[in-house]
């Protein structure tokens, strides 16, 4: 923008894009959203990604504009960040700085589908992110491992890694972290049939077949573990 320093240009950026996103504002979307657990903002617009990919796409990759709009309190800013934020520019420590303020699973399936899957260094965070604490940050490693499995990005030391890490972490308290270690295990026993009889041999390892709840688990990977015909 001409006659603007840096700073006031990407506030100008914010400014616009609020107006914008106020434009294509959801009330009953939004009231969906915070109904079904999207919440930890302060505005939640209720604009879909469609919407702000077609946002995203007027601006272009921006790393100061991303990182303003990751620090708004604001359900679709923080999604436009990630779809801008451009890779080169985005190092470790920012990394953990923006997996430690997501809050909510949209969020983290959104970061690791725009942004964190195409990182040089994403198979570390995910296997950092999958043995940390906390939940989402947690969920946030095996949401990256999903992707980075279908780039058959993992060798066979870093698979035998995450089939310990998503054995212990499936029982965690957090039911939406289950469902998404539970989807990243099924995803892995479903690339190919060794590593559906690795993971079978594991679940009974830790005699999941023995317990009511968990067999059922080791049956569905079991079908995925029979020799092609």
């Amino acid at each position: 923008m001409r006659g603007l320093s840096p700073d006031d240009a990407i506030r100008q950026h914010i400014k616009d894009i609020k107006k914008e996103l106020h434009a294509f504002m959801n009330g009953v979307a939004s009231s969906s959203m915070r109904n079904n657990g999207i919440d930890g903002y302060r505005v939640i617009f209720g604009v879909d990604v469609v919407r702000l990919k077609e946002l995203a796409s007027e601006y272009g990759k921006n790393h100061a504009l991303a990182q303003e709009l990751w620090k708004e309190s604001v359900r679709e800013c923080k999604i436009l960040a990630t779809m801008i934020q451009p890779v080169e520019s985005f190092y470790p420590e920012i990394a953990d700085i923006w997996v430690s303020d997501i809050k909510t699973q949209e969020m983290a399936e959104q970061a690791c589908m725009n942004l964190f899957q195409f990182l040089p260094y994403a198979s570390e965070k995910a296997f950092e992110w999958m043995a940390d604490e906390r939940d989402f940050v947690q969920m946030c490693g095996f949401l990256l491992c999903i992707h980075l499995m279908r780039r058959a990005e993992f060798n066979d030391s870093s698979l035998n890694e995450f089939v310990d890490q998503a054995l212990a972490s499936f029982h965690t308290d957090s039911t939406s972290l289950k469902k998404v270690v539970w989807r990243s295990m099924s995803n892995f026993a479903e690339l190919s049939a060794d590593n559906a009889r690795k993971l079978r041999e594991c679940m009974i390892g830790y005699g999941w077949d023995k317990d009511e709840n968990l067999k059922p688990y080791v049956d569905y990977i079991a079908d995925f573990a029979k020799e092609e015909v």
